[in-house]
């Protein structure tokens, strides 16, 4: 089965950052069979980003949106939607906590952008939280694509920064595979090159979902190697 290592950059990284990183990245980077490792930058940096790397030969590495609109194209002001970018990426996050929590979207904007996401040939990565897994699970019953990959992480392991224990991630791995089976699950929540082989290889997860780990393209390829190689 495929894995895959994520990286989130959230709000941070401007455009001349965010090539430095990739030049670092292409220096210490070395495909590993089975991985597809997969960056998530903001929206300003998908299209430069898009041409460069296949300009620096970066081979099983693809470009997710952060966020996409609930619309499709139209007179949705501010709206970047899904036919926008299918050229520039294969992922697309979707009803990320802190989408959930900071700008208060609901299960039904995540199903619209599920939909959108969808209809546009581009995979979603569908954020799970705890304690609303199943609520959250149940939303995606009506989904009808081949391919999806469920994320989830606590929200208490992303608020303070404590990982959730193994064994409980194994756990949650399980729950959501027998709601969703044959759904690649990884696990996201205060992941770092220290700590992210306890994870690498549960039962169940399929790879990684990092944030803050991701911005240091050293610390980035490290969590790489130990997931592809775990």
């Amino acid at each position: 089965m495929k894995r895959y290592v994520i990286g989130n950059w959230k709000s941070l990284m401007l455009g001349e950052e965010a090539r430095r990183w990739f030049g670092e990245f292409a220096r210490l980077y070395r495909p590993i069979p089975g991985l597809e490792v997969i960056i998530a930058p903001s929206f300003i940096c998908l299209q430069p980003l898009s041409q460069l790397i296949p300009a620096l030969d970066l081979e099983q590495v693809k470009l997710a949106a952060q966020d996409i609109s609930p619309f499709p194209l139209g007179a949705y002001t501010g709206a970047v939607a899904a036919d926008m970018i299918k050229d520039m990426v294969d992922y697309v996050i979707i009803g990320h906590s802190e989408r959930r929590r900071y700008f208060r979207e609901t299960s039904q904007d995540t199903g619209n952008k599920l939909s959108e996401t969808v209809d546009a040939g581009l995979t979603p990565i569908v954020c799970i939280d705890s304690p609303y897994t199943m609520s959250q699970l149940t939303a995606l019953n009506d989904v009808d694509t081949p391919e999806m990959i469920l994320a989830y992480g606590p929200v208490e392991a992303n608020s303070v920064r404590v990982p959730e224990q193994p064994a409980k991630v194994a756990e949650a791995a399980a729950f959501i595979a027998r709601i969703h089976p044959n759904r690649p699950v990884v696990y996201g929540g205060a992941l770092n090159p220290g700590n992210v082989g306890h994870y690498a290889l549960l039962p169940g997860l399929s790879g990684v979902f990092v944030g803050e780990a991701s911005l240091d393209p050293a610390s980035f390829v490290t969590i790489c190697e130990q997931v592809g190689n775990g």
